[in-house]
């Protein structure tokens, strides 16, 4: 591989482990939060609104089945092979990834969808934070859709544009449209300019009739 080759592969590689090193830290300040019991940081008049109700039940099983997964192979590897270095290896990948688990729920709770008096704030965990002015919203309505895919972001082209989904647990459960096509912030760097968002929260009916109070004043 050629100089040239090398420095391109590492400026391309650069941006992931800058977005991985951030995720993590995200994940472990906010489980550390968690653990405090310190409420989500809102700002001044705005109000939170959770969106991981249908996904926590799937993490405590996640959780409870690593936790005993952890000791069982410890004990499985005690009586086979019986190497000390093996045994303390899958004792720390068990109990990062137990740990993990908990922090990427911890995320999830502790940076809430917020509406506010300047307008919508959408998240998802500490690495997406997507932020709408109320002059930008044509339209807010309660929608559920279930999605055949469960990555988290995913984009398709609607009728009058590009529409950008922010999934949890394969679902969706507001829309909302945009006054003009509008590029947002993802983890990944500005997003093509999209003309509908769409994400879940817990009480769509709660939120969507908060925001149209703000749209009213707006």
């Amino acid at each position: 591989m050629t100089d040239t080759a090398t420095r391109a592969g590492r400026r391309a590689g650069a941006p992931a482990l800058r977005r991985a090193v951030a995720f993590e830290a995200a994940l472990w300040r906010s489980l550390l939060a968690w653990v405090r019991r310190r409420p989500p940081v809102v700002e001044p008049g705005g109000t939170a609104f959770g969106y991981a109700a249908t996904v926590t039940p799937l993490f405590w099983v996640f959780i409870g089945v690593s936790a005993v997964e952890v000791p069982m192979l410890d004990v499985i590897i005690a009586h086979t092979v019986g190497w000390r270095w093996l045994r303390i290896l899958a004792l720390v990948v068990g109990v990062y990834g137990l740990f993990w688990m908990f922090g990427l729920l911890a995320a999830m709770r502790w940076h809430p969808h917020v509406v506010g008096p300047a307008g919508l704030r959408v998240r998802y965990g500490g690495s997406i934070d997507i932020r709408i002015p109320w002059e930008d919203v044509a339209e807010i309505r309660p929608r559920s859709r279930q999605l055949a895919a469960s990555r988290t972001v995913q984009s398709e082209a609607g009728d009058a544009g590009v529409i950008l989904s922010i999934v949890t647990g394969s679902q969706t459960s507001v829309d909302v449209v945009l006054r003009r096509p509008t590029s947002v912030l993802l983890p990944k760097g500005p997003s093509e300019p999209v003309t509908e968002l769409r994400f879940h929260v817990d009480d769509p009916r709660a939120l969507v009739a908060l925001a149209h109070r703000h749209l009213d004043v707006a």
